[in-house]
């Protein structure tokens, strides 16, 4: 009888997956599974692991050992034009040539839709005009990429995985390099994804992250994938996977985990070597009592 999580739709899921580069492994014996219509995201320190996973999860690096299953299907039997028709990813820091505009970038969303019977379409137009307006880039659709802030940018490569218009998007550290207003901007966005989704009509769409912020994880992600040495040490439910222990355990990293007053999810204080002296309001100006 077939693994009941494999039939699920619209999920990711690997099985006793193994990978590395030359001789090095660097993932190991991983069994991961992605829920549909939900943000997991992957956390671990760096070279734990995290974007070798998702690159085998978008089918660009292959398996030492062991599968990636999408929809149930080994996503290594599929097709390439199939796989971008139901999976996109985003590298972390994409360059696209210069003078591209942002309808531009956009539109090479579609591409896995073309083919010499079915060139540019109504639909087509329709995806992309639908990804410039949930992501707010309709009125910078025609400015180049390169006269944008950091965090257009970003939307406008999210608009472009969005206008693919796949089932699952799988995106590597979406917040690096922008400011903490930005990265809040692009996680509100994403989360506004996968809820709107979830509530529409092909029963949700899976996106998956890497994060290097625990905090911003927690707050935003509805599954967790720990991993510590290329193994999965934990998964679940925020609530679930983040606890001093584990922290201490894949971070290497003493802290106190409270409750976020804003979200109600865990939230992770580190606690430093050195202990800071509180300074006093006077202290400031100078003046001494």
């Amino acid at each position: 009888m077939s693994d009941p999580a494999l039939r699920q739709p619209d999920t990711l899921v690997t099985r006793q997956l193994t990978l590395g580069y030359d001789g090095l492994v660097v993932v190991r014996e991983l069994n991961v599974a992605i829920p549909s219509g939900r943000i997991t995201a992957l956390v671990g320190r760096n070279g734990s692991g995290k974007s070798t996973l998702l690159r085998a999860l978008a089918r660009l690096l292959k398996p030492r050992f062991g599968s990636v299953y999408l929809d149930g299907a080994s996503i290594f039997k599929l097709s390439t034009k199939e796989v971008a028709r139901r999976l996109g990813i985003l590298p972390q820091g994409p360059v696209a040539p210069e003078g591209l505009t942002v309808r531009e970038l956009v539109a090479q969303g579609r591409y896995p839709h073309q083919s010499w019977l079915r060139q540019w379409s109504t639909q087509d137009e329709r995806a992309v005009e639908h990804a410039l307006a949930v992501t707010g880039m309709a009125e910078l659709a025609e400015r180049p990429l390169e006269t944008l802030s950091g965090g257009q940018r970003q939307k406008a490569w999210i608009a472009m995985a969005l206008a693919q218009e796949t089932s699952v998007m799988l995106l590597d550290e979406p917040t690096t390099f922008l400011d903490l207003a930005h990265q809040m901007e692009v996680l509100d966005l994403l989360a506004d994804l996968a809820l709107s989704q979830a509530q529409g009509e092909r029963g949700g769409r899976a996106i998956v992250l890497v994060l290097h912020d625990l905090n911003q994880a927690a707050r935003y992600a509805h599954h967790l994938v720990a991993i510590k040495d290329g193994r999965v040490f934990a998964q679940g439910i925020p609530a679930d996977v983040i606890s001093e222990a584990m922290v201490d355990s894949v971070f290497g990293l003493e802290c106190r985990v409270i409750e976020d007053p804003i979200a109600g999810t865990p939230l992770c204080i580190p606690v430093s070597r050195h202990r800071p002296t509180p300074h006093r309001a006077d202290d400031a100006s100078g003046v001494r009592g």
